[in-house]
């Protein structure tokens, strides 16, 4: 009878009306949910067959479910370094447990990602951002998720650089008296990152444009190679650092440029000069001639710029200059902060100056995003509909950008939600009113015996 299919098909515009209101509850309520992708409600008939073209049989509706989960929210900066948006259809590939490879991998839009105690970059939601190491500037390329590794930005040191090279650029002044001195100090470091104070001292001779370099340094020794100065090299011995010990000369040209370098010519070898026009010496840290190269001692490169070339060492009227002293070395350091590119490069940096690339953070997508099972967490598990996830390297092949010290706002529009909730009620007491509407057609009927 029409009239009881018309009951439940007020029944089923109950059902679907309440399922509606449900996800506007769930969209406002989630309004603030970094990354949360908003749901719609769509609508779709059930019809009942028809006997005849005389007749109808009332059928309902049926509620469906329409996710968002392309859907670009907006970035809203952050004062987080390690806050991470994505501008694009990628995901963040994370998983639920520290050892990647032990835990189950899902996707998210959340990045609001901060260490733990261990230094694991870990969002509120418990996930482990997840990446690929980079080794010694080498990215550990892998397609399978699962062997990805959790992005960790602690118990990460700058080991020590002993100097190896050393640039100056000073200008002497062509005015000079026969045995006027001028002295520059270098911080040297040994391999253990040991701070050594290295003085070279200019001092003009009496040769036309010409100076002597010597130098000294502080608990070290230079190592002379032909100590018996017979021409034989490796009868090595040790000068220490206290005494000023000659490392050879520089001549100008008449204009003031820098003509030659010399090695010294003094008793011993204590320099060469190497292809790139540079005095080379050794220095020994340990101040023991029997531990070698591999244990303390360094070859160091002294650069005074190049021959014809106004770039490093010149000889002009006027005062001793010193225009700048570069040296290569480094001491041990510590992670201060780290820093995350559009490409995905997380790259830390440490309080003696060095910065090193430590992961790469690929970016997942999917051929139907909208497919993917939504979890606990804002993160979403791939199920057949979304298709194979594919990991691409952010910026490159549709993945979009991450953006550092940003996150991605929810998706939902209050004043759509509220507008949504309205019609919903509307809807909602309209079907009852076909119910009750009924009823009363009902007891109608009913009353015709009486």
């Amino acid at each position: 009878m029409s009239l009881f299919g018309a009951m439940r098909s007020g029944v089923s515009g109950l059902f679907a009306q309440s399922g509606a209101m449900a996800m506007v509850a769930d969209n406002i309520a989630n309004v603030n949910t970094t990354g949360y992708k908003g749901v719609s409600p769509r609508f779709s008939t059930l019809v009942t067959a028809q006997a005849s073209s005389a007749s109808f049989a009332p059928g309902g509706v049926r509620l469906n479910t329409l996710n968002a989960i392309d859907q670009q929210g907006l970035l809203e900066a952050s004062t987080s370094a390690t806050d991470l948006a994505v501008s694009g259809a990628g995901f963040f590939v994370v998983s639920d447990d520290a050892a990647a490879s032990s835990g189950t991998t899902t996707f998210t839009r959340a990045g609001s990602f901060r260490p733990d105690a261990n230094g694991d970059l870990v969002n509120t939601a418990g996930q482990f951002l997840t990446g690929l190491p980079i080794v010694n500037g080498v990215v550990q390329q892998t397609s399978i998720l699962n062997d990805f590794s959790t992005v960790n930005v602690s118990n990460l040191t700058s080991a020590p650089i002993a100097t190896s090279t050393i640039d100056i650029g000073a200008n002497l002044p062509s005015t000079a008296a026969l045995n006027d001195a001028f002295n520059l100090s270098v911080e040297a470091l040994d391999k253990q990152g040991g701070a050594h104070s290295l003085v070279l001292t200019f001092t003009k001779n009496a040769t036309a444009n010409q100076w002597d370099i010597t130098s000294t340094i502080s608990n070290a020794s230079f190592l002379d190679i032909d100590a018996n100065n017979d021409g034989a090299a490796g009868d090595n011995a040790l000068i220490a650092g206290t005494t000023a010990t000659s490392l050879g000369t520089v001549t100008f040209d008449a204009s003031g440029t820098l003509a030659t370098v010399a090695a010294s010519t003094a008793a011993g070898d204590i320099s060469t000069v190497n292809a790139a026009n540079n005095l080379v010496f050794e220095l020994d840290y340990d101040n023991a001639l029997g531990t070698g190269v591999a244990d303390d001692r360094v070859s160091v490169a002294l650069d005074l710029g190049t021959v014809a070339v106004n770039d490093g060492l010149t000889q002009f009227a006027g005062n001793f200059i010193p225009n700048f002293i570069n040296q290569n070395g480094r001491q041990f350091g510590s992670i201060t902060g780290v820093t995350v590119s559009e490409a995905g490069v997380v790259n830390a940096q440490f309080d003696n100056g060095d910065t090193r690339d430590i992961f790469e953070v690929p970016l997942a997508i999917f051929p139907n995003p909208n497919g993917l099972i939504a979890q606990t967490g804002n993160i979403f598990s791939a199920g057949t509909a979304a298709g194979t996830p594919v990991s691409l390297v952010a910026n490159s092949g549709g993945a979009g950008t991450i953006e550092a010290n940003a996150l991605e706002a929810s998706t939902v529009d209050l004043a759509d939600e509220f507008t949504r909730m309205i019609v919903t009620q509307r809807a909602f007491s309209a079907n009852t009113k076909i119910i009750t509407t009924a009823d009363e057609m009902l007891a109608e009927l009913t009353n015709i015996i009486r």
